[in-house]
């Protein structure tokens, strides 16, 4: 069978643009005569499209775009059609949507299937929205028995052992009930790890059954997720016969009767991986919230400095803006590492002083703070002066500010709520400390972008003078070791502690977790890359008391 894998990039509730753009790739394949055209999950509606599944004009629209897609099958009445969309829930004893796989030929719906696993953890959310199918189904089309399963139907199995969370295998029952050929249409965000456990989870599958394994996975971001694509055709011995690129829309034609010779085994994800999933957060998120330009405030710093090159690569050099506000208290380096980064990047760069707006906050702000001596309550008034700036220059120029802390800094409150918390996409919130040194080591790969004297000093947020981030920070590589095993392991204290590292340390670091979630709510939405981000898949209590 001749099957297209349009690894495509949606936009979420755009029903209309999606099944056009369905379309188009009917008619661009036309020539090559394919069997059937697959689609990845929920591509009519994007995915996920969260609460607005709790709209009846939604679900309609979406089954009007159906329809329609079946009128247009007419016209190409050899080939078939396997998309994602939601269907409402008829069968007895049943309410609600599923989340469905439909099979459309010839003018009509041939076959359906609903989704069986439904994912309630991390991001996924999917029992708040569908009903689990009632059973699973082969059907026959061009002389195959078709298993069609959806995204988590085949997250499970008997290889996956520990990491199971399901009694029920739909890939096994649909190999017991005789397929032939097993389809699975996806929206299987990136995150740090999955890529070799989604290899060797089809392999086994295709390898176990003895039964080819075609997967096609979204690509494109939306919102926090980040979904990589690299969809992939198993051979009934479980060797890989295609990879699609990942981070990229493809379309690509495969036979399953002249598979190819068998590829090697796609490498564990590397900083390029990531560096690629974090241009992708960023073009998509600002491409699909309506945004042309970005604007980043220039602080001299890492931090920053990563930002703007992502932003660069991913937007261009002339829809990016820089800003470099030095104080009182910032170093000489402040600016001038401001300036040969947007020299090296080709960026317009504004140069604003805060000292004389900091000057006038603290004359007006004197008689009411009673002779009290200074504190971080100053340090804030400087970040959020520079914060207002910076949103006042989004606000005129229509520019998506770039907010530039990074995952450690977040975790334990180290950033100033309505100062440099400020922004509309945090692109490094999901990225530790460590692993911005690394990205920025990435940038420079080929040639100097990032200044070396940026990437060398100490890290400083400059608010009061000989500040250093390890005044009040343990060191960054000690910091995130711990944070990993507090976030992705959900590791105690005493666990931590019982590895080795300093008690005092790390019940710190547990506190400073638990006092600053009330930041962290209120922060922008930030690009997912680990296996645990903030945001969406962490959802912990504010006014809470608890021994972690």
């Amino acid at each position: 069978m001749k099957i297209a894998l349009c690894q495509l990039n949606p936009v979420t509730g755009d029903i209309a643009g999606n099944t056009a753009r369905i379309k188009e790739v009917i008619s661009e394949t036309r020539d090559e005569h394919p069997d059937l055209l697959v689609f990845p999950e929920l591509f009519i509606l994007g995915y996920p499209p969260l609460d607005l599944l709790d709209n009846q004009w939604f679900i309609g629209r979406g089954l009007s775009a159906l329809d329609d897609l079946c009128n247009l099958s007419q016209q190409y009445p050899d080939t078939g059609i396997l998309t994602g969309i939601t269907l409402p829930a008829t069968v007895d004893n049943c309410r609600g949507l599923f989340n469905s796989a439909v099979l459309i030929t010839g003018g009509r719906i041939l076959f359906h299937q609903n989704k069986s696993l439904l994912p309630t953890y991390d991001v996924f959310d999917e029992s708040r929205y569908f009903t689990e199918a009632p059973a699973i189904e082969l059907v026959i089309f061009k002389g195959e028995k078709l298993g069609i399963t959806i995204c988590e139907d085949a997250w499970n199995g008997e290889d996956m052992q520990e990491q199971s969370r399901y009694d029920f295998d739909p890939v096994k029952k649909l190999a017991e009930m005789g397929a032939t050929l097993f389809i699975n249409i996806s929206a299987s965000p990136f995150s740090i790890g999955k890529k070799k456990l989604r290899y060797s989870l089809i392999q086994n599958h295709a390898k176990k059954h003895g039964i080819p394994f075609v997967v096609v996975n979204m690509v494109g971001a939306n919102d926090e997720l980040i979904f990589d694509g690299a969809s992939m055709v198993f051979n009934g011995k479980g060797e890989l016969c295609t990879l699609l690129p990942s981070f990229s829309e493809s379309i690509q034609i495969i036979d399953t009767a002249a598979p190819g010779e068998a590829l090697p085994e796609p490498s564990q994800e590397s900083t390029g991986d990531i560096y690629n999933a974090l241009l992708l957060g960023i073009r998509d998120y600002t491409r699909k919230c309506g945004f042309h330009k970005a604007l980043i405030g220039l602080s001299g710093g890492i931090d920053s400095a990563v930002t703007c090159a992502l932003a660069v690569d991913a937007l261009g050099a002339k829809k990016v803006r820089g800003v470099t506000m030095p104080s009182q208290y910032s170093s000489p380096g402040s600016v001038s590492d401001s300036q040969k980064l947007a020299e090296n990047l080709g960026i317009e760069l504004k140069n604003i002083a805060i000292e004389p707006i900091f000057s006038a906050y603290i004359r007006e702000l004197s008689p009411h703070f009673n002779q009290k001596e200074p504190d971080v309550t100053e340090e804030n008034i400087q970040a959020r002066i520079r914060g207002s700036l910076l949103m006042s220059l989004s606000n005129k120029y229509g520019c998506l500010l770039l907010m530039t802390g990074n995952k450690s800094e977040l975790a334990v409150g180290y950033c100033t709520l309505y100062g440099d918390m400020c922004g509309g996409l945090a692109v490094l919130s999901d990225i530790y400390k460590t692993m911005v040194y690394d990205l920025a080591r990435y940038i420079n790969r080929e040639r100097e972008l990032i200044p070396q004297a940026t990437i060398d000093k100490q890290p400083s947020a400059e608010l009061r003078p000989g500040q250093k981030d390890s005044d009040s920070l343990p060191p960054y590589e000690l910091l995130d070791s711990i944070l990993k095993q507090f976030i992705e392991k959900g590791a105690s204290t005493r666990e931590v502690i019982a590895g080795g590292i300093d008690a005092d340390v790390v019940l710190w670091v547990a506190d400073a977790m638990a006092k600053n979630e009330y930041k962290r709510r209120q922060a922008a939405p930030g690009l997912k890359i680990t296996p645990k981000a903030f945001g969406l898949g962490r959802r912990f209590p504010i006014a809470a008391k608890y021994e972690r």
